[in-house]
């Protein structure tokens, strides 16, 4: 459990004004002082995040935010990362002071987790020195379930944990290949080692594709793309299904007969972690791209580019090989898009595999809401190769949306 990857964790957000003992929370769920405690209000600047395992449930990740009244310019700036922190949460911890009545910040800070869909529950903080009347009043009228606790003497902490997992969602993510494969059934994976990956280690999707083949009874074979030839040639029968690296998609159709499944690991990322029909429509802008468009090259998280990375180099090189036009691309690294987002005709994205389901989603619908299409790195990649419907076949609803989109390449 502690392994857990921190992408594959329900991520709980802490939130509340400043000095209303949103630290002191964490370190009472925790058990251990994680986050710095003081009288000083706004002594939380940036999140902080800590893995842990809410037993029974399992694992989830903690995020203490900075208070929703910092002031100043500055202030303003923590304001927004905590929204950006709750958009992209899966629950909610608010944090209220038992002495005061509910603050103008606070009514629209529970407006806005209701806006956005996200499950909360308000814990009232500080009970030793009494609970005011009027805060318990204002909570009944709008009809909102509390819990107090008081983190400097322990009270209320466990049912408060209770009423999590109670609350938590049960299923976070629906699944890389449990869906498409049965017990006993072969799966081929093929497994180009990646040079960016630290030394003895596979990427993060090939990593987890395996263990979830693994769990369904499944025989799992590993093989670079040079050895799957031979791989097939001394396998009785032909395999259910082969998974490929999206780079080696077409040198892998070439070997696999045609009524063998085949698909890449990134394409079972795209529907474990966004919403594969979505980046299917982004195909269609592929072929609508003009000269001098804007393409924005998202990747969420940060690294050292290689000299041929995909995201930086080999990407922005097939798009315009495959268009045939002077396409502007810029590339985002992090967790935020540019403020200029609605610029963009195209947002190429990764892989997300270090994103929760909920925040890819989130990028998704910031996306819509822009009316800018999304497609993901290896939906792209296995289209500009031409391995596009094939790839999409073991999953219905991806490839009812390609052939309702009727694509067709220039």
């Amino acid at each position: 459990m502690s392994k857990v990857a921190e992408a594959n964790r329900p991520h709980i957000a802490i939130v509340g004004r400043r000095n209303v003992g949103k630290s002191s929370l964490v370190n009472a769920l925790l058990g251990q002082d994680l986050s710095i405690v003081s009288d000083v209000p706004g002594t939380t600047t940036d999140p902080v995040k800590k893995a842990f395992e809410l037993l029974p449930y399992g694992p989830v990740v903690l995020v203490d935010t900075a208070g929703i009244d910092d002031e100043g310019e500055l202030g303003q700036k923590r304001i927004s990362k905590t929204i950006k922190i709750l958009s992209q949460s899966d629950f909610a911890l608010v944090v209220l002071d038992a002495r005061e009545q509910l603050q103008s910040k606070e009514l629209e800070l529970l407006a806005y987790l209701d806006k956005i869909s996200v499950n909360y529950i308000v814990a009232i903080n500080k009970i030793e020195y009494g609970v005011n009347p009027q805060l318990l009043n204002e909570l009944k009228e709008l009809r909102i379930t509390h819990f107090e606790v008081s983190c400097k003497e322990k009270v209320g902490i466990d049912e408060l944990k209770r009423k999590m997992i109670r609350m938590l969602p049960a299923e976070i993510e629906p699944p890389l290949i449990s869906d498409i494969v049965s017990q006993g059934d072969v799966v081929v994976m093929v497994v180009p080692i990646d040079l960016g990956a630290p030394k003895g280690r596979l990427i993060l999707p090939q990593v987890q594709t395996i263990r979830e083949a693994l769990d369904e009874d499944t025989i799992v074979i590993v093989c670079k793309d040079k050895e799957l030839r031979s791989t097939l040639d001394n396998l009785k029968n032909y395999p259910d299904l082969v998974i490929t690296d999206s780079q080696a998609v077409m040198r892998v159709a070439a070997d696999v007969p045609e009524k063998v499944k085949l698909t890449t690991f990134s394409i079972l990322m795209a529907r474990h972690k966004g919403d594969l029909p979505t980046f299917v429509r982004g195909l269609k802008r592929v072929e609508e791209l003009e000269n001098g468009d804007k393409v924005l090259i998202a990747e969420a998280c940060t690294h050292h580019a290689q000299a041929d990375d995909i995201g930086t180099v080999k990407i922005p090189r097939w798009l315009r090989n495959h268009t045939k036009k002077d396409l502007q691309i810029d590339i985002a690294h992090g967790a935020d898009y540019p403020e200029n987002l609605s610029d963009y005709k195209l947002i190429i994205h990764c892989g997300g595999c270090m994103l929760t389901r909920r925040a890819m989603l989130t990028r998704m619908n910031e996306a819509k809401l822009l009316d800018v299409p999304i497609v993901n790195y290896g939906v792209l990649i296995s289209y500009m190769h031409g391995a596009i419907p094939r790839a999409l076949r073991p999953f219905e609803e991806a490839i009812t949306e390609w052939e309702r989109l009727k694509v067709n390449p220039k």
